[in-house]
């Protein structure tokens, strides 16, 4: 025990600073504005925590810096609110996604057929080019015509905006469904398959992938055989799945927004890991760019699709409710009422803000923990970021299971947006401010350490929240009738500052370790 205290002394002492400095902050101010401080602290640091163990784990486990996480967090936002107010769209994407993805679930199959073809080296250093362009020029001709029924960015009455609004009143615009007129729904639907195939088979040709060995079996094709009938039921009820999801109350659309948005934002970071970031793993320098440039391009994808515009997500009814019976005085009432606010200890609480996003903070932390350290894929993740080689000749295919981490990765951060839309709203700079904010919560608690990436989220966002309220009810300065009320840059400063005091006594974070 005692040598387990000197080799964490730095860091003992340090908690017990921080912790002696929230009593102070207890001291300054009244019970029920320290209670609601904390909760609010607690919320944004869940928010942040969501985004940074994302980053953490990428970085951590496959030694990539992605500075498009952002970026992901914010599509996921825009993608959970389209499935709340516009579930239309939703399904009709359904389909073209789907199959765009099946080809890249035969991913095994592609280093078998490249092996049996017999081609000279200038074909072969052809063929991938070819491929690329081919499924690039089908994509370009189908996906103008697929039938999508959207809003429109540049007229307000049948903008994002106005169907937020609208959403959120309670009702909903009339929409009129999109059909086949310039193309037929088989020759569209053939196409994008083929289209996904070519393009897939293309980028497998790049690189190690092209000359690895891999046995096929009847598993190789499942991944492609779930998504292909996706894609079909999808399309062959897509007006009676877009009725039943418009049916569904809020709170069901909330719950299958999260999944929604989850499961997108892992295709969409198991997508760019498979065709972008694996070729790079030995270039930093390259991902670097590679990430950037791809946040530039998201976050201008996005102004195109949704607009510049700020709105906001509906809250579900479970976290809505007014009336005369709110605010709640106790957790009963709430549940019979679903209070959108509950007193607690004589102050109001937001339940959606600062009591849901934070049990589910804690929830996803437990759960990844226990992923990691309590199951044979976090055994086999440890084990292949360890030694690749090793692990591969035990026959476990280790590029899938990286592929599997940058997935989860994203995931996480849509997870993030999907949640922080209801209570922060949607921005096309939502995502750049608060990946400054994971950033600063990672170097406080430790880079690559994923309850370090916890610790300093709740640091940062305890912070940042006392800040705001002491700008509120100033600081009285001691000995002197000044009252000091810190402005709204001191903020952001504020979080860097800690971070500056941190890294300068310890150098790798709280829970850091040296490399």
């Amino acid at each position: 025990m005692n040598m387990l205290i000197r080799k964490n002394l730095v860091l003992i002492i340090t908690l017990v600073v921080i912790a002696f400095m929230l009593g102070v902050a207890a001291q300054g101010m009244d019970r029920q504005d320290f209670v609601i401080t904390l909760l609010r602290g607690l919320a944004v640091g869940s928010i942040t925590f969501l985004v940074a163990s994302g980053f953490s784990l990428i970085f951590g486990l496959l030694d990539v810096l992605n500075l498009a996480h952002g970026t992901l967090f914010m599509i996921g936002a825009y993608i959970g609110w389209t499935v709340i107010v516009r579930p239309d769209t939703i399904m009709d994407l359904l389909t073209p996604l789907a199959l765009i993805l099946s080809g890249f679930a035969l991913g095994d199959l592609y280093p078998h057929l490249s092996s049996r073809i017999r081609l000279g080296l200038r074909m072969k250093r052809f063929l991938p080019w070819a491929l690329g362009l081919v499924s690039l020029l089908v994509l370009g001709f189908i996906l103008p015509r697929y039938p999508i029924a959207i809003w429109n960015v540049e007229n307000y009455s049948q903008s994002p905006v106005t169907f937020s609004f609208m959403a959120s009143q309670g009702t909903r615009l009339p929409v009129q469904p999109a059909t086949f007129t310039e193309i037929s729904p088989a020759v569209a639907l053939i196409g994008l398959l083929l289209a996904s195939m070519f393009g897939a088979f293309g980028l497998s040709l790049f690189g190690k992938d092209a000359q690895r060995t891999v046995r096929i079996s009847w598993k190789s094709f499942i991944g492609f055989a779930a998504l292909l009938v996706v894609a079909l039921v999808g399309f062959a009820y897509n007006d009676s799945l877009t009725n039943a999801l418009t049916a569904l109350n809020s709170n069901w659309l909330f719950l299958i927004a999260v999944i929604v948005a989850m499961a997108s934002g892992a295709g969409l970071g198991g997508l760019m890991e498979a065709t972008l970031i694996r070729p790079l793993y030995s270039r930093p320098i390259y991902q670097l760019m590679l990430t950037l440039g791809l946040s530039a391009i998201g976050i201008e994808m996005v102004r195109a699709v949704w607009g510049r515009p700020e709105f906001v997500t509906p809250k579900p009814d479970f976290f809505n409710g007014t009336g005369g019976a709110c605010p709640a005085t106790n957790f009963a009432d709430w549940w019979a009422n679903h209070c959108s606010t509950i007193l607690l200890w004589e102050g109001r609480v937001r339940v959606y803000n600062e009591i849901f996003i934070p049990i589910v903070g804690l929830v996803v932390l437990i759960s990844i923990w226990v992923l990691l350290q309590r199951t044979r894929l976090g055994m086999i993740i440890r084990a292949g970021v360890q030694d690749r080689e090793m692990v591969e000749a035990l026959g476990i295919n280790v590029r899938r299971v990286f592929t599997m981490v940058f997935a989860l990765g994203v995931g996480l951060a849509a997870l993030g947006g999907v949640l922080a839309a209801p209570s922060t709203g949607l921005s096309n700079f939502m995502g750049e401010s608060l990946f400054l904010n994971a950033l600063i919560a990672l170097a406080i608690g430790g880079l690559t350490n994923y309850p370090g990436a916890a610790l300093g989220s709740v640091l940062v966002g305890l912070i940042q929240q006392f800040i705001i309220k002491y700008g509120q009810i100033g600081i009285p300065v001691p000995f002197t009738e000044i009252v000091f009320k810190p402005s709204p840059p001191l903020v952001p400063a504020s979080t860097v500052l800690l971070m500056v005091i941190i890294l300068l006594i310890l150098p790798n974070g709280l829970l850091g370790k040296k490399e």
